[in-house]
């Protein structure tokens, strides 16, 4: 029986500067991946609402319709393939700002292309890493991490990519004590805190939707320490 064919990566790459995009394309070509440009960002998210792309590379300032406005419409969309993010805005305030947008990862402008190629390849990695089907269950949450949806005692819980996220590195820490240096370098891809409330607001909505029409809440605040989830493993 002969080897399944594996397929290269499909990349779109929404970048409006033309020699920062042919950079970008032949590194790229270089690898043997498949990659579609867009120079707007209108076509850039009329590209992603219609295609199956395994990575999209996003320039925050665009043409027509930016960054930013891009990754929030696909993530309200329901569209979670990951986003790298593309910017010459590197202070940490701008990098929290993308990734709390719903970006999954951000390079800062100029970059060397083995670190680009570096950066796709842990995206794609994480990705494919998700396990078909496999459902996560603590207490009474249940959290099906293919579907990518949540639930509490059979009640669906509507959640932000970014607040699904969340709520995973928790299921897989449960029961443990969860910092916010931990959900900074695992959720948000910092290896420093930018110094902003993302996590405090990130947090404060994640628990307001699990526990809406619940007496009992499903994340607890351990003081100076971090947050931890309520409940036990369900057998």
């Amino acid at each position: 029986m002969s080897a399944p064919t594996i397929l290269p990566p499909r990349i779109l790459l929404v970048e409006d500067e033309a020699d920062s995009a042919a950079l970008v394309m032949e590194t790229l070509a270089g690898e043997g991946w498949t990659a579609d440009w867009c120079d707007n960002g209108e076509a850039g998210l009329r590209a992603a609402a219609v295609q199956p792309y395994d990575v999209i590379i996003l320039d925050r300032m665009l043409p027509q319709i930016e960054g930013l406005s891009i990754v929030r419409r696909l993530r309200a969309a329901g569209i979670s393939v990951p986003v790298l993010m593309l910017s010459a805005l590197a202070r940490g305030e701008n990098r929290a700002e993308g990734l709390d947008a719903g970006a999954d990862d951000y390079l800062a402008k100029p970059f060397e292309s083995v670190e680009l190629i570096a950066r796709l390849r842990a995206l794609i990695r994480r990705a494919t890493n998700a396990t078909p089907g496999a459902v996560m269950i603590y207490g009474d949450i249940e959290l099906h991490v293919k579907a990518r949806n949540a639930h509490r005692q059979g009640k669906h819980v509507a959640l932000s990519p970014r607040e699904f996220e969340i709520l995973k590195f928790m299921m897989d820490h449960a029961g443990d004590i969860v910092t916010r240096e931990m959900l900074l370098r695992e959720v948000w891809n910092l290896a420093f805190d930018p110094q902003t409330n993302v996590i405090d607001v990130s947090m404060s909505r994640l628990r307001q939707r699990l526990d809406e029409g619940f007496d009992t809440p499903a994340i607890e605040t351990v003081r100076g320490a971090g947050y931890r989830l309520v409940g036990g493993l369900v057998p």
